[in-house]
């Protein structure tokens, strides 16, 4: 066993920390080596810490590449709060942006505030000023050069969504108009804007034909998002340009439509043309219908023995949701709760229309439609108040408080708790993942890709910021029973190395020659602490509220290329002030040759 040159200097060591590289290889204790921002040394024997400015004491810790976040909705807050600290001090270093068919590329701040507002529940006014304030490109390689002009925190890495293009190129109002199709000269454009996002080094298009996101603002309100209406030769030809470029779609089925989701799957396959690397939303145990989670693994497997190359994305935690009033996005789904959604900025028009009896008729029979895929189990008994002015509810169900009341309708319940105290009512329901031993079926899947987090959206409705630290304990956990149903490793790998190879992404991995983009990890803090929600204000949308978690135990410190940007609790005086991030670029994977004197040891 060769051991390094005890003169060369390091930039940091971290000494005596169990080591996994992303690939999967067991985890042994480490000492490891950084130089200009890469891991220039990994040994069994301590390093010799001569001239080095900083020595991380790593003894009872693990220390792990970076987690790989690929489904976020930081387009807007990154614009001006680019150190995105509520992922990085979760271990998070890079996350993909421009999910569900909506980024920033072409769109102005208006048609910005329209797409993200009431899809993602942004507020729409902040996102049209942070657009209108940053927005200096026309081009997507101007944008990631924007974008690196940012002092970034974490590595960024983005689809271009095709809600983003088909509005820049039709406008808002014809390109959410079953009649209207975009001429050959528009189609010609996306075509021209989807070939210039994949010189830039995008990962892909993310696409949406989920029926019940809809448009915010007053000129095309409550219309379903852009790339909802393109028809399928439309699709055909944006999807072929992915194909021959070896770049992903990332797309949200219609879930009403059985057809169309196995149709999304099937378009992975590559017979007589290029596969295409498909990632479907989202595979999850959900409550409305338990026997759906019996197809992802099979239709996975179906697809990609037939050579596909296909993959559904999963959140590994039970999906907790909140919501403020009758303000909850998954009522977009049902026509009685979309129409309350639709009144939003009519307070008063809402509060009549809720009073109406006609209307709690119709919100009634679509509750107690117990039938048909859904994403919202319409059960106001596994619904429970958590906060309102009125304390007799808080801590009950809306269901035990129609008994409470006489015996009135659920339904009836929530509406007049809503017309009582509007947004000042405050409740919480689980949707889906509620099962553990299920959860743990679909963690293993390799027809799954871990990662859903939809960080930077719904910013008073959720919080899975660090679901990938739950997904650790989890394996912790079981481990530790003496009931294993996954390594260690192989966990580690799934939230790191196995999301950046398969989007072709220079991250999770902390060999000799990667970046030194980590984190060190407590596992003694793999506890309770992960699973309650805070409150942190966000400065750039007027200190507007959000969900957050806190559990800064667990994870000590953070590391981007190499420099510390979160330690004991804190940011560091380089997160914010400098950049340490940097956009990825899809297949620029180039691990950086290290000097013989810094090799690892082995």
């Amino acid at each position: 066993m060769s051991a390094t040159n005890s003169t060369a200097p390091f930039e940091v060591i971290i000494r005596s920390g169990l080591y996994f590289d992303g690939d999967g290889s067991p985890a042994v204790v480490r000492d490891l080596g950084i130089r200009d921002g890469r891991v220039t040394a990994v040994s069994d024997a301590p390093l010799d810490a001569t001239g080095c400015p900083q020595v991380i004491d790593a003894t009872g810790k693990w220390v792990l590449p970076g987690l790989v976040d690929i489904h976020t909705h930081y387009d807007i807050e990154v614009l001006e709060g680019p150190a995105l600290a509520e992922s990085l001090r979760h271990g998070v270093t890079t996350v993909l942006m421009g999910s569900c068919s909506l980024s920033t590329i072409h769109v102005g701040g208006i048609d910005a505030g329209d797409l993200f507002g009431r899809v993602e529940a942004i507020p729409r006014l902040h996102a049209i000023r942070a657009v209108d304030k940053a927005k200096t490109w026309t081009t997507a390689d101007e944008y990631v050069a924007a974008l690196e002009e940012l002092a970034l925190g974490p590595n960024l890495a983005a689809f271009i969504g095709h809600s983003d293009m088909r509005t820049a190129v039709m406008g808002l109002d014809r390109a959410t108009r079953k009649e209207q199709k975009p001429t050959r000269a528009e189609m010609a454009r996306m075509e021209e804007m989807l070939t210039e996002a994949m010189d830039a080094g995008f990962v892909g298009l993310s696409s949406q034909q989920l029926l019940f996101d809809k448009i915010d603002g007053d000129r095309c309100r409550s219309r379903t998002l852009p790339s909802t209406y393109a028809k399928a030769s439309e699709l055909r030809r944006l999807k072929s340009i992915l194909r021959k470029r070896h770049r992903a779609l990332q797309s949200g089925p219609d879930i009403q439509n059985p057809f169309n989701i196995f149709s999304q799957a099937l378009t992975s396959l590559g017979i007589g043309r290029p596969k295409l690397k498909t990632s479907l939303l989202s595979a999850a145990d959900v409550k409305s219908n338990p026997q759906a989670m019996r197809m992802f693994a099979p239709l996975a497997r179906f697809i990609n023995s037939l050579g596909g190359d296909f993959r559904w994305q999963h959140l590994p935690v039970p999906f907790e949701v909140y919501a403020d009033g009758i303000d909850f996005v998954i009522f977009e789904e049902f026509g009685s709760g979309a129409a309350a959604m639709h009144l939003a900025e009519e307070l008063v028009a809402r509060e009549e229309m809720l009073r109406d009896e006609e209307y709690r008729r119709w919100f009634r029979k679509d509750y107690d439609k117990k039938f048909g895929i859904r994403v919202w189990h319409r059960d106001f008994f596994d619904a429970d108040i958590v906060a309102c002015p009125d304390p007799s509810v808080v801590g009950k169900s809306f269901g035990q408080v129609g008994v409470d009341r006489g015996g009135i309708h659920p339904v009836d319940a929530f509406l007049d708790l809503v017309l009582e105290h509007g947004t000042a009512l405050r409740w919480r329901t689980t949707i889906s993942n509620h099962r553990p031993e299920l959860l743990k079926q679909l963690a293993v899947d390799p027809g799954l890709q871990i990662g859903f987090s939809d960080a930077g959206a719904h910013l008073r409705n959720m919080a899975f910021y660090n679901s990938g630290l739950r997904l650790l304990r989890h394996v912790h956990q079981a481990e530790r029973a003496g009931t294993p149903f996954m390594t260690m490793e192989h966990a580690v790998h799934r939230l790191t190395g196995e999301l950046a190879d398969w989007y072709e992404l220079d991250a999770g991995h902390l060999r000799v020659g990667d970046r030194a983009d980590l984190f060190l990890l407590d596992p003694e803090f793999l506890d309770d602490s992960l699973d309650a929600y805070h409150e942190a204000a966000i400065p750039q949308f007027d200190d507007l509220p959000r969900m957050v978690n806190r559990n800064d135990a667990t994870v000590p410190v953070v590391m981007v290329g190499g420099r510390t940007v979160w330690s004991d609790g804190a940011p560091t005086e380089v997160l914010g002030s400098e950049r340490t991030g940097r956009f990825l670029r899809a297949g620029d994977v180039q691990r950086e040759p290290v000097p013989a004197r810094a090799a690892t040891v082995s």
